[in-house]
Order: C-alpha cells, then structure tokens, then sequence
C-alpha cells in the first residue's frame, strides 16, 4: 500500500512538471489578452463609433513601436522622462532602480551584465551548481546562483576565483536547465569534470 501510494505521489508530481510550462504559457497569453481587451474597452466606452477605437489602437501600437526603436537604440525617448521622474520619488524609485538592473542583467544584449556561466560549488563542497557571473572584483567573482524551478529566485555570493569552473553554457541553456529541475541540460560532456 505505501509503496502504491508514492508512486501514485511520485506520477502526480510529475504530471505537475509536465503540465506547468504549458499552464504558465496559457496564464501569460491570458494575461496579455486581458491586458488588450481592458485597453481596447476602455477606448471604446468612451467613443462607441469603431472606427475611432481602431484608429486609437493603432496610434497605440505605432507609439509603443517608436518607443521601442528608440528603446533599442538609446536615444533620448518618453521613458526617459518619465524615469527621471520616478527616480526622484524616495522608495519607489530605489525599487524602480533594481528593478531596471535586473532585467537589464538578462536582457541586455548590448554589454550585456551577465559575461559568463561557471559552475561553482554550493551549498557546500562536493555539490556543484551552475551560476551567472554578474560582476568581478578584483579577484572575486559575484555570482547569481539560481534555484529551480523559478531561476528570478536565488542567491547572490562572492566567492574566488579559482572557486568556479568555467562553463560552455549560454543564459538561455542555463535557464533551461533550472527551469526543468535538470532535465535539459545542454552540456552533458561538462559533467565528466565533475566525476574527478
């Protein structure tokens, strides 16, 4: 009966890890739906004629589209303004800042924050974990160490140097292989390092 009964636990968990990428892609597409309908309702309830909720809605996606050019481009933009004005409120502006940092850190193609991937030993010896080297001092690295299945939480150590193993993988293998709790891993050869 104990027996039944974990196996029974263990099929459920992993029809949960199965099922959750596919249930966050759904929640993310219904979220945005949601998001264009309030949008496009709350035009329309002020003018009832179509026409102008069309013409409203694509003045709307033709400014976010300039906005994002510009974006891209760092030229001086709407944003710029408005996170000036944001910075200058107290706490808000502290949470803004981070905020900014840490998708820049990801996303950044241009100098991007995160230069590489290592592997380095945590939470104690003998038990290696991938990280993003965010930032070097001196002869420390200061590295993000994800956790699965959620790799925006984590922890942020500063070890030596010579306490990493360099790694082949990119940001998105990386996350990949946290996401799957370890199921795709892309750099199958760089576990022979380990074996030493």
């Amino acid at each position: 009966m104990k027996d039944q009964l974990k196996l029974l636990i263990d099929y459920v968990l992993i029809g949960i890890a199965g099922f959750l990428p596919v249930a966050l892609v759904f929640q993310i597409v219904i979220y945005v739906e949601h998001l264009l309908k309030d949008f496009v309702l709350l035009v329309h309830g002020q003018y009832e004629n179509p026409l102008v909720t069309i013409a409203l809605f694509m003045v709307a996606i033709a400014l976010l589209q300039k906005e994002g050019k510009l974006l891209k481009h760092d030229r001086a933009h709407l944003l710029y303004y408005l996170e000036g004005l944001i910075q200058r409120i107290p706490i808000i502006g502290s949470i803004y800042r981070v905020t900014r940092k840490l998708i820049r850190l990801f996303f950044t193609t241009k100098d991007p924050q995160v230069r590489e991937i290592v592997y380095v030993e945590y939470p104690k010896d003998g038990m290696w974990v991938p990280a993003y080297v965010t930032n070097r001092i001196n002869d420390s690295y200061v590295l993000y160490i994800p956790t699965s299945p959620n790799p925006t939480s984590g922890f942020t150590v500063m070890v030596h140097k010579d306490k990493v193993v360099k790694s082949n993988m990119n940001i998105e293998e990386v996350s990949s292989f946290v996401i799957s709790v370890g199921v795709d891993y892309a750099k199958p050869d760089e576990v022979d390092f380990f074996s030493k």
